[in-house]
Formats: C-alpha cells, sequence, structure tokens
C-alpha cells in the first residue's frame, strides 16, 4: 500500500514564501516504483473541494500548473528520494489549504485528477493578509 506523507507547512503572511515536501513509500498497486509514475500537489480549501495544483512528469522535464498558481509555484522531484517538493512564493491569503500529493493523472482538458486510492494526511498551509 502506498503511503504518502506531505510536511513543510505553516502561517506565513502574505508574500512570504514555503516550501512542501512529499516522501512517498509503500508498494503501488501497479507494482512500478514511484519514480515512473506523474506526481501533483492537490490543495482543498475549507468548504470547497480538493483541486489540483500542479505537477510534475516522471523525469522531471515537464511541469503543469494550475492558472492560480502559475509563476508564483514550482514543483520538484527528487526520484532517489521518493519525495516531490512543491516551492510556494508570493503567498495570497486565497492559498490558504490543506496540501496533498498525489500520482496525477490528466483527464479532458486541463483537468488533473489523483490516481492513488489513499492520500497521506496532507499539510496545513494558512496565509495571513
Amino acid at each position: 500500500q502506498v503511503q504518502l506523507v506531505e510536511s513543510g507547512g505553516g502561517l506565513v503572511q502574505a508574500g512570504g514564501s514555503l516550501r512542501l515536501s512529499c516522501a512517498a513509500s509503500g508498494r503501488t498497486f501497479s507494482g512500478r516504483p514511484f519514480s515512473t509514475y506523474t506526481m501533483g500537489w492537490f490543495r482543498q480549501a475549507p468548504g470547497k473541494e480538493r483541486e489540483f495544483v500542479a505537477a510534475i512528469s516522471w523525469s522531471g522535464g515537464s511541469t503543469y500548473y494550475a492558472d492560480s498558481v502559475k509563476g508564483r509555484f514550482a514543483i520538484s522531484r527528487d526520484n532517489a528520494k521518493n519525495t516531490v517538493y512543491l516551492q510556494m512564493n508570493s503567498l495570497k491569503p486565497e492559498d490558504t489549504a490543506v496540501y496533498y500529493c498525489n500520482a496525477a493523472l490528466k483527464s479532458s482538458g486541463s483537468s488533473w485528477s489523483p490516481l492513488f486510492g489513499s492520500w497521506g494526511q496532507g499539510t496545513q498551509v494558512t496565509v495571513s493578509s
């Protein structure tokens, strides 16, 4: 079973920065290593549905972002450590949410969906104005 552990969240003022980490372990349903999956970050704000934030291809050569974070966030990965990162700069109060990582699958248009059935506990990001 897949285990995803997110960390790095916290309370920050608007305009500040945070770097999130997601460590993956366990066995994927396909048996393939994590390094072969496109990985992504998703977030869920209070009272809202979970939404896509960013994704990175297995090699790290391609990255994808939601329009709301483009130019401010940067996703990266270290396959040797089975870890995915999200550098968040110029944070805004509307970025306040619990952030989760998961394997990501692009569906129609610009929509992305989580691929693993299980989620980690997430990491809380709170941006004060």
